[in-house]
C-alpha cells in the first residue's frame, strides 16, 4: 500500500520587527523580497506538492504571534523530515545583505495531519 502524503498547513505570522523597520537599513522591501524567495524555495523542495496559500494582511492589521495568523500556505510533504526543511528556510533565507533572516521578521509553525478522507476502518451505511 502506498504511503500517503502529510498534508501540512504551514501557519505563518508576521512579527513586530517588521513594523519597527527600517532598522539596518533594511525595508519592508527587503523583506517581501526574502519572503517571495522562501516560498519559490518551499515549492520547489523535493517531496513538496504546493497546493496553494491565503493571504489576511487586508483584514488583520499588526503583527500575529498565532491565531489568526497572517497567512497559511497548504502543501503536501513526502515525510516529517521535508516539513522540517520547509521550516528551517525561515532560518536560513537571507534578508537584505546584512545577514539577516526570515526569522526576525515573520514565524512559521506547521500543522500536520492528512487529507480530509473517510479512512479505510471506517465503514459507510448502505
Amino acid at each position: 500500500m502506498p504511503t500517503q502524503p502529510l498534508r501540512v498547513l504551514f501557519c505563518i505570522g508576521i512579527n513586530q520587527n517588521f513594523f519597527d523597520l527600517p532598522a539596518d537599513g533594511l525595508t519592508t522591501g527587503d523583506v517581501w523580497q526574502a519572503f517571495v524567495s522562501m516560498m519559490d524555495q518551499l515549492k520547489a523542495l523535493p517531496g513538496i506538492t504546493f497546493i496553494g496559500d491565503i493571504d489576511d494582511d487586508s483584514h488583520q492589521v499588526g503583527p500575529s504571534g498565532g491565531w489568526p495568523w497572517t497567512c497559511y500556505l497548504l502543501a503536501d510533504a513526502d515525510s516529517q523530515e521535508t516539513v522540517k526543511d520547509a521550516c528551517t528556510l525561515f532560518r536560513t533565507t537571507p534578508v537584505g545583505d546584512g545577514g539577516a533572516k526570515l526569522w526576525r521578521f515573520a514565524k512559521v509553525e506547521a500543522r500536520i495531519g492528512r487529507a480530509l478522507t473517510v479512512r479505510d476502518d471506517v465503514d459507510l451505511p448502505g
